[in-house]
């Protein structure tokens, strides 16, 4: 959706904004879907020559555990802190964005928000335990039955008193 600053470009002033995106082409491993559309509402600023875009973006998603492989419902919100040029100074920063013909894309700025937001591994809980690597059990659900294993070196001489046993 392209928005139209132009009487901002001329001075002081707040637009504010609200548009709702479809994030289905924003595939992600630990995304199974998205339960919601992708909104974003804020407001766009000129202070002094500054242009600023200010808001969140919010979305529901189905997840999938990295760390146990468990489905979760979790909600996503994320912050918009952007500013906005006319001429690029830096093409790597992501927190710039250019207008072009007195417009802003903000399926860009809100996409690339949401995209950058994200965790780079999703879990269901920050203290998840996982699973077992020997058995799989997920460790969330409580010990497995595996026998630990000994982190000593010298836990192979164990297995000489179990052999004259």
């Amino acid at each position: 959706m392209r928005c139209s600053i132009k009487e901002l470009l001329r001075g002081d002033g707040v637009l504010p904004f609200s548009c709702e995106l479809d994030p289905a082409e924003l595939e992600f491993p630990s995304i199974l879907r998205y339960e919601s559309p992708l909104t974003a509402k804020g407001t766009i600023r000129s202070s002094a020559g500054l242009l600023t875009l200010t808001g969140e973006t919010r979305v529901s998603l189905r997840c999938i555990c990295d760390r146990c492989g468990r489905e979760y419902d979790r909600e996503a919100v994320e912050k918009l802190d952007t500013v906005l040029v006319t001429e690029h100074q830096d093409e790597e920063d992501p927190d710039v964005f250019l207008v072009q013909d007195d417009c802003v894309d903000l399926d860009e700025i809100i996409t690339t928000a949401f995209v950058l937001g994200l965790d780079s591994k999703t879990l269901c809980r920050p203290d998840c335990k996982g699973v077992c690597p020997r058995c799989g059990h997920n460790l969330n659900d409580g010990p497995c039955a595996c026998r630990p294993e000994a982190d000593s070196p010298f836990a192979v001489l164990g297995q000489l008193f179990n052999a004259e046993e």
